[in-house]
């Protein structure tokens, strides 16, 4: 029995269905990297203008130690302090990390921040650089004296804030707070 002409699909070729499926591996390969970061998943950054207002801001959350987001979106690096990660994707937590991000989240308990910038008021990463203070106490430089993070002196900022940053360091340092205790062997630290 004869039921009329056979209909066969066209073909496509071989080149075009390489492209869509080399098209598909990229973006699902982009989106599991966007997946795999989920810190900037779920807060979403506001877009980055050199609009953000120094003085008083609310706090979203902490972060990590050195890493603050504000309530309207805007993320904050503390400028000249850097504390072992936290959060960086396919990375195990540093030694001390957790304590920065706890110290910081005491400092910043009250929920509002007063911030001031410097000479770059953003960084490479769109984060805004930024000094923090609570009453008159300066939480970049309250993570140093803690031993809870080194000072970044090699960036363009403010030259009274490195000497700052320096003497609070020091002063952990020389101390064995925090990050510095584990810089030397155990035999060579002084008696307690």
């Amino acid at each position: 029995m004869n039921h009329g002409p056979r209909f066969e699909p066209r073909r496509r070729p071989r080149k075009a269905s390489l492209g869509v499926a080399v098209l598909v591996a990229i973006l699902l390969a982009a989106r599991a990297c966007s997946d795999s970061n989920t810190d900037h998943q779920v807060d979403a950054p506001a877009p980055v203008t050199e609009s953000l207002a120094a003085g008083e801001h609310k706090i979203r959350r902490v972060v990590d130690g050195d890493t603050l987001l504000l309530e309207d979106g805007s993320r904050v690096r503390l400028l000249g302090v850097d504390t072992p990660e936290t959060v960086k994707p396919d990375t195990p937590p540093e030694p001390w990390g957790a304590e920065a991000s706890e110290f910081t989240r005491q400092f910043l308990s009250g929920g509002t921040v007063r911030l001031e910038f410097d000479r770059e008021r953003v960084d490479a990463y769109g984060r805004y650089l930024a000094y923090a203070w609570v009453g008159d106490r300066l939480l970049n430089e309250e993570l140093l004296r803690a031993g809870l993070g080194r000072p970044l002196l090699q960036f363009n900022y403010s030259s009274s804030m490195k000497t700052r940053f320096r003497k609070a360091a020091d002063e952990a340092r020389q101390a064995e707070r925090g990050i510095w205790s584990l810089e030397r062997p155990q035999a060579n630290r002084k008696a307690a």
